[in-house]
């Protein structure tokens, strides 16, 4: 439920978008503030989030951002103008920070490593994958059955029986686990990913050399510089170093970082050629995305299967393989005057490629870490997904949003569809880019987790 929730966000927002800019007196400068204000305190506080799990429990976080959240959401559906819409936004963003790591955390720690990690993850996944597809069914409906303020209620809901549902679940986390928090990494790096989030998000919009944009990215740069120094020198560090020493949580995070580049961003283009080429409304583009989330899960339950056989090695290179082929050819059929049909092997292959690489990635990360240390893991995983899918998205946005200025009508329609379908292609080649970080675990095709199962 928790991965359900974090999921929903990412896609149930931007449907009530536009709604949300006529009802609220957003301009279009403005708007883009509904998304970035969520993202970068996300994106930012993610890795503090996943400390603080270690350090005072998991399900006390796990409770704490569900509460937060839901509150957050609340407001966020209260507000009638920019400024107390924004500063939700930045709530909600806070509170996911927490949630994420956290339920990341327990799926992992509950389960030991092998096949009923394995089997957890798998669940994991696929209520992640479910929350993107509802999100986006659901914001089209309660967008026109209630109004763009449904979109926040929503999660009221969810988060008060969850949050309630947790203390009957999980086990008590016991007493607060000694050792102290790293204060000075935990600003100073918390500063530096939101510094860096937030220079990615502007950069499309104000121009990657505009003041502000260089300004943050300076900052964020010097701040991540002073946290390394920080972190090598702490008796009780934010992000011991000696985790990326771990060769299985340093590939982990490589492969993330790409598949957050690549494959993370494809559902955005997706929705916007459902609804700019295809003329596909709110509602229809919902049910339009069933197709790549079935396609998602069946990846994920396959790669349960796939990794005692393969190891978490060749299970990553196939999903990569699928994943890159099937994003190739979707790129292929993006066109004017295509069809939903026409999408299907693209759509097909890019999410079962998809499925078998996001769940292993995880498990990739987590292996050979000790359970004392699997939420700043998970942190760490979450931060490098979120300031990948940030920078892809950046880039792949201007990639595709090349030759449409001053078009209308069918010109726009047809340019739309060009630019899609070369944004999708680049994704495609540099997510084949995955399988040199793969090749870091070693020439070994059945690692560690492979030989347990």
């Amino acid at each position: 439920m928790g991965s359900s929730i974090t999921a929903l966000d990412f896609t149930v927002v931007y449907v009530a978008l536009p709604q949300i800019a006529r009802e609220a007196g957003f301009s279009p400068y403005a708007l883009q503030w509904v998304v970035s204000g969520y993202a970068v305190p996300f994106g930012g506080f993610l890795l503090l989030g996943g400390r603080l799990s270690d350090l005072l429990g998991r399900r006390r976080m796990f409770v704490a951002g569900l509460l937060l959240y839901g509150a957050a959401s609340l407001l966020g559906g209260l507000a009638s103008s920019p400024a107390p819409l924004v500063c939700a936004r930045a709530l909600q963003g806070l509170g996911g920070a927490v949630l994420m790591p956290a339920t990341l955390s327990l799926v992992v720690t509950m389960f030991a490593e092998g096949p009923a990690r394995n089997r957890a993850m798998t669940v994991w996944a696929t209520c992640g994958a479910a929350g993107l597809s509802l999100g986006a069914l659901l914001g089209g409906v309660l967008t026109r059955a209630f109004g763009w303020e449904a979109v926040f209620f929503v999660n009221v809901p969810l988060t008060t029986v969850g949050a309630a549902a947790a203390f009957a679940v999980l086990t008590p986390d016991g007493r607060r686990r000694a050792g102290g928090l790293d204060l000075p990494g935990a600003l100073i790096g918390t500063a530096g990913v939101t510094g860096l989030v937030f220079a990615v998000a502007q950069g499309p919009q104000r121009g990657w050399t505009s003041p502000g944009a260089l300004a943050s990215a300076a900052a964020a740069a010097g701040l991540l510089a002073a946290f390394l120094v920080i972190e090598a020198r702490s008796r009780e560090p934010l992000l011991p170093p000696r985790l990326l020493a771990n060769r299985h949580t340093a590939a982990g995070a490589g492969v993330i970082l790409v598949y957050g580049l690549t494959l993370q961003c494809v559902p955005y283009f997706l929705t916007l050629h459902f609804q700019d080429v295809l003329g596909y409304d709110a509602a229809a583009s919902g049910l339009a995305f069933l197709g790549p989330t079935l396609a998602i899960t069946a990846g994920n339950l396959a790669a349960e299967r796939l990794i005692p056989r393969l190891g978490l090695r060749g299970t990553l290179i196939l999903g990569m393989a699928v994943g890159a082929t099937g994003t190739a050819v979707l790129a292929w059929r993006l066109s004017a005057d295509g069809s939903y049909l026409g999408l299907l092997a693209g759509v097909v292959g890019f999410g079962v490629g998809a499925g078998l690489w996001f769940s292993t990635m995880f498990i990739l990360a987590s292996t050979g870490v000790a359970p004392q240390e699997q939420g700043v893991v998970s942190g760490l995983s979450s931060t490098v997904l979120q300031a990948g899918s940030a920078a892809g998205l950046a880039v792949l946005v201007a990639v595709a949003g090349r030759g449409t200025a001053g078009l209308t009508g069918e010109a726009l329609r047809a340019a739309t569809a060009g630019g899609l379908r070369s944004a999708v292609l680049v994704a495609a080649v540099i997510s084949v880019t995955g399988v040199v970080v793969t090749l870091a675990l070693g020439p070994a095709g059945r690692d560690r987790l492979a030989d347990r199962a």
